[in-house]
């Protein structure tokens, strides 16, 4: 079995309809795609409406967090995408995206760049805006090279001359709204040092403590040394192990399944998850 447990849609910042992607998954040759768009579960009519016959769907969210001044994303799994306070919290952090882009705009404004926000707002269409579509139009522009070139200091990374917090959740909080709807708890990217601050892995233990299942250790923005690490702290937290490939469409570099995880891992999520369940495909429509 091939299993890539993270991708994202126009349902937030990838380049894919949610029916795009799972058919693009099938004819890449994936029997398992997660659906994680940023703190919104709004393309997973559409992605189960298309799911090809072989293809199974993981209904999930990345969520958007802070530990300490860092930000991190939490991967949640098969949870009840109706539960009141996961929702309610993934709506918070959703509406607070538009005020957070259009000051990032009015900081480039005053860096002398003359991105708009209706620029960026046709770029995101309906999905949940956030700095990749922000980074798009500085692409557009001929500011930066790459949507990857604008996440440095210079540009939007944290702390950098056009960043702007937004509301995010504390990862405590996040675990136990997660467990509350029924779902299960991945870190993902734990160690990408490059997206900026990390946060210490004495704050990974901590949350192996309060509920965390698994950190997501194969991804493209963990070199091999940072991978082997990863696996020897999760070993010794008892957590489980996944990889995958953040894909986002033609706004990465990164391909469909281009890291995966283990069956096993992927049959001991499901069977941790009671807030919802795998869905087969049936052919679509």
């Amino acid at each position: 079995m091939r299993i890539d447990l993270h991708t994202h849609s126009t349902a937030s910042d990838g380049t894919d309809t949610p029916a795009q992607l799972v058919r693009k998954a099938a004819a890449t040759g994936l029997d398992v795609i997660a659906l994680t768009d940023h703190d919104t579960t709004r393309g997973h009519a559409e992605a189960v409406a298309a799911l090809p016959e072989g293809l199974t769907l993981v209904t999930g969210a990345e969520l958007s967090c802070r530990a300490g001044g860092v930000s991190m994303h939490m991967l949640a799994y098969l949870f009840d995408p109706e539960e009141p306070a996961l929702l309610a919290e993934r709506e918070l952090v959703r509406d607070d995206r538009v005020p957070r882009a259009k000051g990032m705009v009015a900081k480039l404004n005053a860096l002398g760049v003359p991105v708009t926000w209706e620029q960026v707002a046709r770029i995101a269409g309906d999905g949940s805006v956030g700095r990749p579509h922000v980074a798009t139009a500085l692409v557009d522009l001929g500011v930066v090279p790459t949507v990857g070139d604008a996440f440095t200091r210079d540009w939007l990374a944290d702390g950098g001359r056009a960043f702007v917090e937004k509301h995010e959740t504390d990862p405590f909080e996040a675990l136990r709204l997660i467990k509350g709807a029924g779902g299960v708890a991945v870190f993902a990217h734990p160690a990408a040092a490059k997206r900026g601050r990390t946060v210490p892995e004495t704050t990974i233990a901590e949350l192996a403590a309060a509920g965390l299942d698994g950190i997501e250790v194969d991804h493209m923005d963990h070199d091999a040394e940072t991978r082997t690490r990863l696996r020897g702290t999760a070993r010794e937290l008892g957590l489980l192990v996944t990889g995958s490939s953040d894909y986002h469409g033609s706004r990465k570099t990164c391909v469909l399944g281009e890291y995966t995880t283990d069956p096993e891992v992927y049959g001991e999520i499901t069977r941790r998850a009671f807030g919802a369940f795998p869905v087969p495909g049936a052919g679509g429509v």
